[in-house]
């Protein structure tokens, strides 16, 4: 049973409305929620097979074939075979997924100052501290320690 009146307990709600808004923002644009991390690495390095950008993200090649089948559906990404091995395929954007870019930074930049509305810079810096703590704990005892802090 969660103790609402629990720390743990409210940075779950914290992330949770976070989600939510990042959710209900980017659905504006036909994104979802972990489709800006892949536009992201393909403008950064097109060309890059599925394999590629499953490790990159640290996904299952499955969970990266799914989002790049919504992603061309909606005219973002595009998959051309490999000229050197026709059996993989590399990924390319779109001229939409070039201009969706700016929408993307534009609804995070939203989100951040909708999130830490109201926040002087001293309180920023001593939050930013304290959830850099929070990760480094959590990180000591996980799996997945090093993708985390590398980022």
């Amino acid at each position: 049973m969660e103790n609402s009146d629990s720390v743990d307990f409210l940075l779950v709600q914290v992330c949770r409305l976070h989600y939510q808004r990042a959710h209900e923002l980017l659905e504006t644009i036909n994104l979802y929620r972990g489709q800006p991390p892949v536009l992201h690495l393909l403008y950064q390095q097109e060309g890059m097979t599925q394999t590629e950008l499953a490790e990159r993200m640290q996904v299952t090649p499955a969970t990266i074939n799914k989002m790049l089948q919504r992603m061309e559906k909606n005219g973002f990404v595009e998959r051309r075979p490999d000229p050197e091995d026709q059996r993989r395929s590399r990924v390319y954007l779109t001229e939409a997924g070039r201009a969706v870019q700016g929408q993307v930074r534009a609804i995070f930049r939203k989100i951040e100052a909708e999130t830490f509305s109201g926040f002087s810079g001293e309180e920023l810096s001593q939050l930013r501290a304290y959830l850099e703590r929070i990760r480094n704990n959590l990180a000591q005892s996980s799996s997945v320690s090093s993708a985390l802090q590398s980022e």
